[in-house]
């Protein structure tokens, strides 16, 4: 006989029924140990906790371990746990070791392909934070391992599993606003680049161990602060991470139009930029009374940041225009607004409203967000795994709401104001931009090149 934890689990049955838990007999709508789905969180910085937290409210999720390489993170995250929580240095050796159905990848941005793709060869399903990947190329790298490694891929861009967004796309796609025109969402702040300052240079010889896997392929520099902690201004290490950054808040936003607009598995084919990207403030942030109507009022306090910014316009393959243009102080910054024949509908992630206000106002009650936003989508992953169907935020999904942050940070780079420039979605290449071509990857550190799958 084959010694599986349910048959273990029906001879302790047999042995002695009365010491036996409800919740371990799956009674009372618990779902017996056996049936749930071991998991583990990769990174416990501030994003990492909280997911490992939110695991332990998720339905059919069983958070069995935690990784980081900072072995002080993974001691302070233990402390006061459950005994059954493991702790590890090694993401590789923790899926080995327990066994993991799947991972949380919740590093930072620029490790963040190696480490999903290195998990998924290693055997486990991945959930993967948003932006999942650093360059196009890379992406689509991730992409290609989860096909041909048959594995179930969740990007977390949360709006694809709330009830709300979910409802409120529905509408739009069943003609409530007649045929749509036009999309608008913010004009999001993109990275810093780092000065050449001779501060931020390190010499390989003085780098520490922990250092080197933390910089993954990125360049090797000075160990800062601001580096370490401040990771997610830099392009270095993310296409904008703050609040209202390009990928910060825009891999939401734009994720939410595609959506929205019905374009998840492809993406614009004509782009303009409309002004010089420059240094500017993300929006007026003047006193003013804000309306009932106003989806993101309670965010605005969050995006006042500066940096590098530029208006764009976008074509998609359907005949919609998107405009990049909303300030952080104005309209849905962490969704958009869907402009029809017939009226708009602004979405919004908690909160929609509309013109006519009588759609809004018909939101029925089973379409309204309870939970915690993050729990639905990692249910929806949870779900899957066990079913082995695509995800809502499937990886190729995904890989299209990244890809337009990245293109916004490369247009505003390299392509001159006013010039039509095309892109193919098909082959995610420019037609008419090579400088745009040479920026859709990176060279990759020497030892921290993406593993062949």
């Amino acid at each position: 006989m084959q010694f599986t934890r349910r048959n273990l689990l029906k001879s302790a049955l047999v042995a002695s029924p009365m010491l036996v838990a409800a919740r371990a007999l799956g009674l009372d709508g618990e779902t017996a140990p056996s049936e749930k789905v071991r998991v583990g969180v990769i990174g416990l910085g501030g994003r990492g906790t909280y997911i490992a937290t939110i695991l332990q409210q998720t339905k059919d999720a069983q958070l069995v371990a935690v990784c980081d390489i900072f072995k002080q993170r993974v001691d302070n995250y233990l402390k006061n746990r459950s005994d059954w929580l493991k702790g590890y240095d090694d993401f590789r050796k923790m899926i080995e070791t327990e066994k993991l159905d799947g991972v949380c990848c919740e590093t930072a941005t620029h490790q963040r392909a190696w480490v999903a793709i290195n998990a998924m060869i290693s055997g486990a399903n991945v959930y993967i934070e948003k932006p999942m990947a650093l360059t196009i190329q890379e992406g689509r790298a991730m992409v290609e391992a989860a096909r041909k490694l048959d594995k179930v891929t969740q990007v977390g861009t949360q709006q694809r599993s709330l009830p709300l967004c979910r409802w409120a796309c529905d509408q739009i796609a069943n003609g409530a606003i007649g045929k749509v025109k036009t999309v608008i969402v913010p004009n999001f702040v993109g990275p810093n680049v780092i000065p050449n300052d001779p501060k931020y240079n390190l010499d390989p010889k003085d780098c520490e161990p922990w250092w080197d896997v933390w910089t993954n392929q990125a360049k090797l520099r000075a160990c800062l602060p601001e580096i370490q902690y401040g990771w997610s201004n830099w392009a270095d290490y993310d296409a904008g991470g703050q609040c209202f950054g390009v990928s910060g808040w825009g891999t939401h936003s734009f994720d939410q139009m595609q959506m929205a607009i019905g374009t998840s598995l492809t993406g614009p084919v004509r782009i303009i930029l409309e002004e010089p990207c420059t240094i500017q403030d993300s929006g007026k942030f003047t006193n003013r009374p804000y309306s009932e109507d106003e989806t993101g009022a309670e965010y605005y306090h969050m995006a006042k940041v500066v940096g590098p910014r530029g208006k764009i316009r976008a074509l998609f393959p359907n005949g919609v225009e998107a405009r990049f243009e909303l300030d952080g102080d104005r309209g849905p910054g962490l969704g958009c607004i869907v402009v029809g024949e017939k009226g708009k509908l602004e979405i919004n992630r908690h909160k929609i409203a509309s013109n006519p206000k009588e759609l809004a106002a018909s939101l029925p009650e089973e379409a309204r967000n309870t939970r915690d936003e993050t729990v639905y989508h990692l249910e929806n992953w949870v779900e899957c795994i066990k079913t082995k169907k695509k995800c809502n935020a499937d990886v190729e999904i995904g890989q299209r709401s990244t890809t337009i942050c990245e293109l916004v940070n490369i247009v505003r780079a390299t392509a001159p104001v006013g010039k039509v420039i095309n892109w193919h979605p098909e082959t995610e290449k420019f037609e008419n931009l090579a400088e745009g071509n040479a920026l859709l990857s990176r060279p990759r550190r020497e030892g921290w090149e993406l593993p062949k799958v």
